[in-house]
């Protein structure tokens, strides 16, 4: 069984992916975590964002790999567990970058297949029911205001002892938006045969709620 779930950046996708994998017993697949373990890569070598040649030279020497403890995903970039760093703003915004590059893409859809080939997952990203997994057998598209989704980071920010501006958090989100959804290979939208969920003025609680009850109508349950 495999579960799509995209969306943009910001709409919860991971928060919402982890219970419901959680909840039906499945593997919980971050594809974009694969990208920012990318993107960490080349913002530590300092590659700069608007170079995509040096980019994907760059790319080209980070080995990235996941593994589970407790079924909980790690992220490992040559070989070392970087999955708490991943959350960094600068990062996120080099994974999208990167995610770009058709050479990265390829070496990691290969990855995020197999994976899928060999477990129940519940895998979310920005092109899983478009690209990735477009057989999958129960595809959400899980999106969110602008404005509701900087607030949302802009909140996580100030829990950490951070002083942000929301308006640059919300201009970032934007920036990204349109950066995901202009790419030339698999941009994001909503496949076809996704269901749209607004989690705007939903409750993560209610949001789970709502996909664990059209997994069981995907199931046949």
């Amino acid at each position: 069984m495999n579960i799509a779930i995209d969306g943009p950046a910001g709409a919860g996708k991971s928060t919402i992916a982890k219970l419901v994998s959680k909840k039906l017993g499945y593997i919980y697949v971050d594809t974009g975590a694969m990208f920012r373990a990318i993107g960490l890569f080349c913002a530590e070598e300092n590659t700069g964002s608007d170079d995509h040649e040096l980019i994907a030279e760059t790319a080209g020497r980070a080995d990235v790999n996941i593994g589970y403890v407790d079924g909980a995903q790690r992220v490992f970039l040559n070989g070392a567990d970087v999955t708490d760093r991943l959350r960094d703003e600068k990062v996120g915004n080099m994974a999208s970058v990167v995610a770009q590059i058709p050479a990265v893409r390829s070496t990691l859809l290969d990855l995020q297949r197999k994976i899928a080939a060999e477990n129940d997952v519940v895998m979310d990203g920005r092109d899983i029911g478009t690209c990735v997994l477009p057989d999958a057998q129960l595809k959400v598209y899980l999106t969110a205001s602008s404005a509701v989704r900087a607030k949302r980071r802009y909140d996580e920010l100030v829990a950490k002892g951070e002083t942000p501006d929301i308006d640059v958090i919300e201009k970032d989100i934007i920036d990204r938006d349109e950066r995901d959804m202009n790419r030339e290979i698999a941009p994001l939208k909503q496949a076809d045969d996704a269901i749209l969920v607004d989690s705007s003025y939903m409750t993560i609680e209610e949001v789970t709620d709502r996909i664990m009850e059209l997994a069981a109508k995907a199931q046949g349950k």
